[in-house]
């Protein structure tokens, strides 16, 4: 059968076609993208501004069309961090709902991790034992850690690249004081967390998924997009403290001419790469490996959980 997921998230609406089948790897069939950066479309009081959210209808719909033009059986629609903590997400999900037919599923930070755990942990199978997964979106971090496919520990932190670029780092290239602050601000709230997970021993294998991650390890020297699915990527503690001062002292127009890195995606670089950097200190991490799979193919892989065995 073909199965859309419909993800809103904080920077993307992103419909993902893929062919699946109980007991099998879902394959990709067709992608439709659009960037709406609704973490950065929040008025002073929190809310989806009224262009923001005649936008995200719009491309709703759009989505929506494209999925029935790709013969998608069914599409399952969820939103994240930016949705989840608008202070009108109510009235957003109301218009979305009536003028599109979309019932958006608004995912909690704990299932976005859960979710996101589960896809990893299919990835790459039980023999890579003990699973630590991080995950950078634009409007949260998520961590997950455990054995099984469900997670023992999963926490949702407000540090998504979008958000504290938007809320903390002001200037292009930033001035040093704000990416000061900004580190201090990363490893409390992150060092806050490490006990929950540092009683639970240590993982065998600590992986990352999002666009934040691949493209770090992109311009520390890993394989390129075209390389395939399959290639091995990998994303160094040492390489990212290369990198962070020199992102830091960069433009957002001279971060997008790095290997890897789009011109939507540049100006979050750094927000990124400070907590990425900052997860893979507090938590002893020196090497991570990149996973393809993420939050979207972990909603797939529920669903065809729940279909009845044929």
């Amino acid at each position: 059968m073909r199965l859309g997921v419909l993800d809103v998230g904080s920077n993307t609406v992103h419909l993902l076609a893929v062919d699946a089948h109980r007991g099998a790897r879902p394959l990709p069939a067709y992608s439709h993208k659009a960037e709406l950066r609704l973490a950065e479309l929040l008025d002073e009081d929190g809310a989806i501004g009224p262009e923001g959210v005649d936008r995200l209808v719009a491309t709703i719909a759009d989505a929506v069309r494209a999925a029935e033009d790709k013969g998608c059986e069914d599409v399952l629609p969820f939103a994240t961090s930016a949705v989840r903590e608008a202070t009108n997400a109510d009235h957003v999900l109301a218009r979305v709902r009536a003028e599109t037919g979309v019932d958006l599923q608004v995912l909690s930070g704990a299932d976005e991790a859960r979710l996101t755990f589960l896809a990893a942990r299919r990835w790459f199978g039980w023999s890579a034992g003990r699973l630590l997964v991080l995950d950078i979106g634009g409007g949260s971090l998520e961590i997950a850690y455990g054995m099984d496919e469900a997670p023992d520990a999963a926490v949702s932190l407000p540090l998504g690249a979008g958000r504290l670029t938007a809320g903390r780092l002001p200037g292009d290239p930033p001035e040093r004081t704000d990416v000061r602050a900004l580190r201090r601000h990363v490893r409390a709230e992150i060092a806050r967390t490490v006990g929950e997970f540092s009683r639970l021993g240590g993982p065998d294998h600590t992986v990352a998924t999002s666009k934040t991650f691949r493209q770090l390890a992109r311009i520390g020297g890993s394989a390129r997009s075209a390389d395939g699915l399959y290639a091995r990527r990998e994303l160094s503690r040492s390489s990212l403290e290369e990198w962070v001062p020199k992102l830091a002292d960069m433009t957002a127009e001279q971060r997008a001419d790095l290997p890897g890195v789009s011109i939507g995606r540049a100006p979050q670089l750094l927000a990124g790469a400070l907590v990425a950097e900052a997860a893979m200190d507090l938590f002893d991490v020196e090497v991570l490996e990149i996973c393809p799979w993420a939050l979207r193919e972990g909603v797939i892989l529920r669903r065809l959980d729940r279909l009845p065995a044929p």
